[in-house]
């Protein structure tokens, strides 16, 4: 007996539209890193290698984007209850960062063996933090206990079409300054990155290849 194949879904939770109207929406509140020709890679790997300098926002990280676009979506109910994220790294700074600039209260929560340098880090871009659980998912279940117990509004790192569409506008920008690009390089930890940037190239009016890089020690993609 024949199986019949599933259907393929017929639209995905993120287009182009999405990306622009994020770049739209978070212009003017990060900084329009540049998009660099880098003379020593190029030379190294015999190809043109440019390199989009996103350690020049302010918390040093591409995070800010997408949790920007996430804060600047919120009705104002849900602005005045406040946001959570689990998170010990780049987006609990974005979030904080741009929440305390635009008056949203941020918690985050933390895994108790967190470096200090994280957590005050995250506390002296205003946000509230808890240190929860001995590990990542731990701390993450606690999040989401608070979530539903004070009405906050629960900002993931990567899994939401928000935070891609934000961070899908590196790939704007980097094809508006140099584009002759033809390959997309992009790290990948949680996925939203490269489901942004993707996004754009994708979209493109030619062929633009995307490549995820990830450590050998965790391929969390590639073993999928």
């Amino acid at each position: 007996m024949a199986t019949q194949a599933a259907s393929a879904p017929t639209s995905l939770p993120l287009a182009l539209a999405d990306v622009q109207m994020a770049a739209e929406r978070i212009g003017g509140a990060i900084v329009r890193t540049p998009t660099l020709h880098s003379k020593t890679l190029s030379d190294l790997t015999g190809a043109t290698v440019y390199l989009k300098f996103e350690n020049l926002q302010f918390t040093a990280a591409y995070k800010e984007r997408g949790a920007l676009n996430t804060l600047l979506q919120l009705d104002a109910a849900a602005r005045a209850k406040g946001v959570i994220a689990a998170s010990a790294g780049n987006h609990a700074q974005g979030l904080a960062y741009h929440g305390d600039r635009l008056g949203i209260p941020v918690t985050i929560v933390m895994p108790k063996p967190t470096p200090t340098v994280k957590v005050t880090q995250t506390e002296g871009h205003g946000a509230s933090v808890i240190l929860e659980g001995e590990t990542f998912d731990e701390a993450y279940a606690h999040a989401r206990q608070l979530e539903a117990k004070n009405g906050y509004t629960f900002v993931h790192p990567f899994d939401d079409p928000r935070i891609m569409a934000g961070q899908g506008t590196v790939a704007l920008e980097m094809l508006a300054d140099a584009p002759e690009i033809d390959t997309l390089i992009v790290p990948i930890g949680g996925g939203g990155l490269v489901s942004g940037m993707a996004t754009v190239a994708k979209a493109a009016d030619r062929a633009i290849e995307v490549v995820g890089v990830e450590a050998e020690l965790f391929p969390s993609m590639y073993n999928r």
